[in-house]
């Protein structure tokens, strides 16, 4: 996966600073892996990224786009903890079918397959735009931006967030979310009669609803105001109906 990039946090300090810092709890990748996300003080994206936990580092699995961004902000935090950030060359590999040996399954959804890490690329040809639509999957860079509140991107369906962990920065923002508004945006899926491409400004009535992400055959994901997302939706030549 040419898009992925793996960076490596170690020193005795490494669990208890990204613990600090992300939205999951980074002790649940001892051995395993987790899916997590760094945000800004004000509760928006950074970086979405997975976390597997090795004896003496922490792997972290991002966005090849997003991994400068990531790495500095990091480095921003470490102040004076023992924590070293350095880039490696691990090779990260995906896909639907049999899971390699020292594989791990996806922890955002079980139809995302598995996730690998080693020497060589190992991924199939699993047609991820399709199944990213079906599941409400948003993609970094894509679905998800530095305007994105990941609770309306849907963190918490994906196991990205844990509410019992702690503080992190941005917590009080996704916590108050959660428990004291009803989201009125989001990532929803829509079925698409006709021309849209990813991009798209989607209206109804006249009036702004949203904007239409990923495109799948005849489904896509939009950003959606929900209020104005009931009946009959316009973007580029097609009309646009919410499924989920």
């Amino acid at each position: 996966m040419p898009d992925r990039s793996v960076l490596s946090i170690g020193g005795a300090d490494r669990v208890s600073f990204l613990q600090g810092l992300v939205t999951n709890d980074v002790a649940k990748a001892d051995g395993s892996i987790i899916y997590t996300a760094l945000l800004t003080p004000q509760g928006k994206f950074i970086a979405d990224f997975f976390v597997l936990g090795q004896k003496d580092r922490l792997l972290l699995d991002v966005a090849t786009s997003h991994t400068q961004v990531l790495g500095q902000r990091l480095m921003m935090y470490r102040l004076r903890a023992d924590v070293s950030i350095e880039p490696t060359d691990t090779v990260v590999s995906r896909g639907t079918g049999e899971m390699p040996d020292g594989g791990f399954a996806d922890p955002r959804h079980p139809a995302l397959g598995w996730r690998a890490y080693g020497d060589s690329n190992i991924s199939d040809a699993t047609d991820w735009d399709a199944i990213r639509v079906a599941n409400l999957i948003p993609a970094t860079g894509i679905e998800l931006t530095d305007d994105t509140y990941v609770l309306e991107a849907g963190f918490e369906a994906l196991n990205g967030v844990d509410f019992k962990k702690g503080c992190f920065v941005g917590q009080e923002i996704v916590a108050r979310m959660k428990h004291k508004t009803t989201l009125k945006k989001g990532i929803a899926r829509v079925q698409i009669t006709g021309k849209a491409n990813a991009g798209d400004a989607i209206t109804a009535a006249g009036k702004p609803v949203g904007t239409l992400h990923t495109v799948s055959d005849d489904t896509g994901l939009a950003y959606l105001r929900f209020d104005r997302a009931e009946g009959e939706m316009q973007a580029g030549d097609a009309t646009l109906t919410r499924i989920t």
